[in-house]
């Protein structure tokens, strides 16, 4: 972003949207993929997440300052480098109040909390307010239309049974958006990641 007078300064480009997140390799991404095209194919009015997009989100912030991201990335690379790689899978599927379809995730959950109650904790002590929900991890990948009431829980159905291969967390994500605030969908970039090296 151009520096600008901030009295010419639009709002929209002073903020972005940040979450921090890991993100499953290819390789699991795509087992999931071809597990779901059947089923996309049966409902191909379904609005479908980016592959590219997939992630398991640690601490969701919300709309932030873009001034207030940078004091994150400092204690986030530093936690990375100390904390050891997880061992995860996709498996099964399920919904939100039948209109918001997920992948959920096996593995070293106990592990995955930890990690995010860190993350949390990061935020918290650079005074970032956010929700502090409860963690429930799993990959969002697709959302029903308006006034559809049966494709998502039919896709869930499909995916119950379903294991992923195991895959081992290399990177931790600091993501934002400030795209898809109109009509369309949202797009995600790395603000930046940083690999989990811990013993």
């Amino acid at each position: 972003m151009k520096d600008q007078p901030q009295e010419h300064a639009n709002p929209r480009e002073a903020t972005v949207r940040v979450f921090i997140a890991l993100a499953p390799p290819d390789e699991a991404k795509d087992e999931l993929a071809r597990e779901l095209r059947p089923a996309y194919e049966a409902y191909p009015a379904l609005r479908q997440n980016r592959i590219e997009d997939w992630h398991i989100t640690l601490a969701f912030l919300g709309e932030l300052p873009v001034a207030a991201v940078p004091p994150l990335r400092p204690p986030l690379a530093e936690l990375a480098a100390a904390r050891r790689p997880l061992d995860l899978a996709l498996r099964g599927g399920g919904h939100f109040d039948g209109r918001v379809l997920w992948s959920g995730i096996a593995g070293d959950l106990d592990g995955l909390h930890r990690l995010a109650a860190d993350v949390r904790a990061v935020v918290k002590a650079r005074g970032i307010p956010f929700e502090d929900r409860p963690l429930r991890p799993h990959l969002t990948l697709a959302r029903a239309r308006r006034g559809d009431t049966a494709s998502v829980a039919e896709v869930a159905a499909a995916l119950a049974g379903f294991a992923g291969r195991p895959w081992r967390t290399e990177r931790l994500h600091l993501v934002g958006s400030n795209f898809g605030r109109g009509p369309g969908p949202i797009r995600y970039r790395d603000i930046e990641s940083w690999p989990l090296g811990g013993p």
